[in-house]
């Protein structure tokens, strides 16, 4: 894959997609683990910090990486609530009737949050940016990056059988199967184009027109359009679906919890995640301290032990493990992409209407 940008940063400082996913030396990452009250449900208590995540494994791999040892740290209590959704975020936000914080999210939505000023600012005096190697804006900060794939069963498909790739996994004839797609057009509408045969190298701009075309053709074989993303793993386990577009930090856990699932490095898709602050927050400086927290780099590589992905503060590289090192993507590999944020930030809020609105039809 040619060397590209992911974007510049608020000093204008170009970082580019292959340094983005370096990986340092090797060493045991230690993990803290302290009690931590965590609420289940909606994030209303006024005098708790709201983090919105994304569920299952990876909220046990928040509480144990960041909030026990933060609760523990600073007394600050934390809710977590599950699935972020930038409509939400707009009806806080615009009516001032802010009840999230902590907004963890992909970068379509972070920039896409960004252009439309649903966040605060960062407060340097409290995050220290300074050992963070990839690009980041005034109001979104990445923290790691995560790789996207193909997950199945490999009781029920024996090797072969199951799509490895982007082209396979939207080839129903030749790999008959139930699909599990996102209900998010980001990654979504990448991996429509690369599976309808677009280079990787030339995916972006996005073609929207024949992407949508490539999902017209799949639709018939997707069983389930997935809005949570533990769905990911779940309805594979369920035998609800026989494919799924997951995350390798999701397989890592559940195979780790006993789950019989697989993920395909064959191909994937690379993309960067953030934390920001929604403009209005009442608890903003126990955010941005929460967000500092995640900087540490014995957090970062606790993390990085936890779910595989890859840290962007270099001191936390050198602390992960050979094992935590095989899960992460080989951007060596020429059929692997990482998703232009920047595209996204201009294009997601149209797209992701559209895209709504074509999964009823």
């Amino acid at each position: 894959m040619a060397d590209s940008y992911l974007h510049r940063s608020a000093d204008g400082a170009a970082v580019s997609r292959r340094t983005a996913i370096k990986l340092g030396t090797s060493a045991a990452a230690i993990a803290l683990a302290a009690p931590a009250v965590i609420i289940p449900g909606r994030a209303r208590a006024a005098d708790k910090l709201a983090l919105i995540s994304w569920g299952g494994g990876y909220r046990k791999a928040w509480e144990e990486a960041f909030v026990n040892p933060f609760v523990k740290e600073t007394g600050i209590e934390v809710v977590i609530a599950d699935t972020p959704d930038l409509a939400k975020v707009k009806a806080q936000v615009t009516s001032k009737n802010v009840e999230w914080d902590v907004f963890d999210c992909p970068g379509s939505m972070a920039l896409a949050g960004a252009a439309e000023g649903f966040w605060e600012p960062l407060d340097k005096k409290i995050i220290d940016t300074s050992d963070v190697y990839t690009a980041f804006g005034a109001d979104y900060l990445p923290y790691y990056m995560f790789a996207g794939g193909v997950g199945w069963d490999p009781k029920r498909h024996a090797p072969g059988k199951a799509p490895a790739d982007f082209v396979q996994l939207f080839d129903a004839a030749k790999f008959p199967g139930r699909r599990g797609l996102r209900t998010r057009i980001s990654e979504t509408l990448d991996i429509a184009l690369l599976g309808d045969g677009v280079a990787p190298d030339k995916l972006y701009p996005l073609d929207v027109e024949r992407g949508f075309k490539a999902l017209d053709k799949i639709k018939p074989h997707v069983k389930k359009w997935i809005a949570e993303t533990p769905q990911t793993i779940s309805l594979v386990q369920n035998n609800e679906i026989d494919f799924s577009y997951t995350y390798s930090g999701r397989v890592k856990a559940a195979q780790k919890d006993g789950v019989s699932i697989e993920f395909s490095w064959a191909q994937t898709i690379n993309a960067l995640n953030y934390l920001t602050v929604l403009k209005g927050s009442k608890r903003k400086d126990a955010a941005m301290r929460l967000i500092a927290f995640t900087l540490r780099p014995d957090r970062a590589a606790a993390f990085a032990e936890l779910l595989g992905y890859t840290p962007t503060v270099n001191k936390a590289l050198p602390l992960i493990t050979p094992e935590t090192r095989r899960w992460m993507p080989d951007m060596k590999n020429p059929k692997n992409v990482v998703m232009d944020d920047l595209w996204w930030q201009k294009n997601y809020t149209a797209l992701q209407k559209r895209y709504s609105e074509w999964q009823l039809t």
